[in-house]
């Protein structure tokens, strides 16, 4: 009998304790979700970029990215309509989601009891802050709430930009504007600012797939934000998107010059063939400064700008 009452009163408190987080996503469940991704992974699952695409990635116009997505397929990866921080000054980086719901007293209870399981402390909107990494993108989706939808003040400003050095993606508003815009190496964009506390609100997920606006984010998207607006890159094809901008920008400088120099005749915008690439190949050996991609990287995509004029 003493054996069987240990039994149950093991079986209470198992019962008691969730089997895995309800809030955060799973390992697994983000594999599910980013299962094409081979490179390397946080703990947490989330696929990492390296950081040198990172620093690559700010030097790409959105409409550069915005082509390589959509002939892939990718037709919901850009929001545009924000406020920010620093407008002026882009920013990209690797996404961690968060994604905030009305508030409803049956299941806030759940969830902060959850939390107090987990050992989380403080409201449900500083949770996803201390599971950033350095080079993470917050991106939240508070529903465009602005008025009492204020995810951060400075406070948690200051926590954003201490584990992130890099900012924040905000379908919501902010607070204490002034203050955060204080913050060394931190930017952010948002739906807008207000005075007021956020309230009425409760979070409902870490690092599960987001709309946010008409945009798709799944957790480990390259997140480049520019003042045009934000664009979120499936991490499959980040590298790859991010070479291809960078060798459109290369045949547009090249070809500005010509223009420039009254080179082009009348074709402005092109004029494209086997003896206009080549004479690109030259000119790029003559700036190699100007590659940053591998040399191996621009001869592919050379070769195959090429065969497709061939075509």
């Amino acid at each position: 009998m003493k054996l069987r009452g240990k039994l149950w009163a093991l079986c209470l408190l198992l019962s008691a304790v969730p089997a895995f987080s309800q809030v955060k996503m799973t390992r697994d469940q983000i594999l599910f979700y980013t299962s094409d991704w081979k490179g390397e992974r946080f703990p947490d699952g989330r696929p990492k970029l390296p950081d040198q695409l990172l620093k690559r990635a700010v030097d790409m116009t959105i409409e550069d990215v915005w082509d390589y997505l959509r002939a892939h397929g990718y037709r919901n990866q850009f929001e545009s309509g924000w406020q920010a921080l620093h407008i002026d000054k882009p920013f990209a980086g690797r996404a961690l989601t968060a994604q905030y719901m009305p508030t409803r007293p049956d299941m806030a209870k759940a969830i902060k009891a959850e939390g107090k399981a987990e050992g989380r402390v403080g409201d449900t909107n500083s949770w996803p802050i201390a599971e950033l990494q350095n080079g993470d993108v917050y991106v939240a989706d508070g529903f465009g709430k602005v008025i009492e939808g204020t995810l951060i003040g400075s406070n948690l400003g200051n926590g954003v930009a201490a584990h992130t050095h890099t900012g924040f993606i905000f379908d919501a508003g902010i607070r204490d504007q002034e203050e955060n815009r204080e913050i060394p190496n931190f930017n952010g964009f948002y739906r807008g600012y207000d005075p007021s506390a956020w309230a009425d609100m409760e979070l409902t997920s870490i690092n599960a797939p987001l709309r946010i606006g008409r945009a798709i984010v799944l957790p480990g998207d390259l997140v480049l934000a520019k003042p045009e607006g934000v664009i979120f890159i499936p991490a499959i094809l980040a590298e790859d998107a991010i070479s291809t901008a960078e060798f459109t920008a290369l045949t547009d400088e090249f070809n500005f010059d010509l223009n420039q120099q009254g080179k082009n005749g009348g074709q402005f915008e092109g004029g494209w063939n086997a003896a206009k690439y080549d004479a690109f190949a030259k000119w790029i050996d003559a700036h190699p400064e100007k590659l940053k991609m591998s040399r191996e990287e621009f001869n592919a995509l050379l070769a195959k700008a090429k065969q497709r004029k061939e075509d």
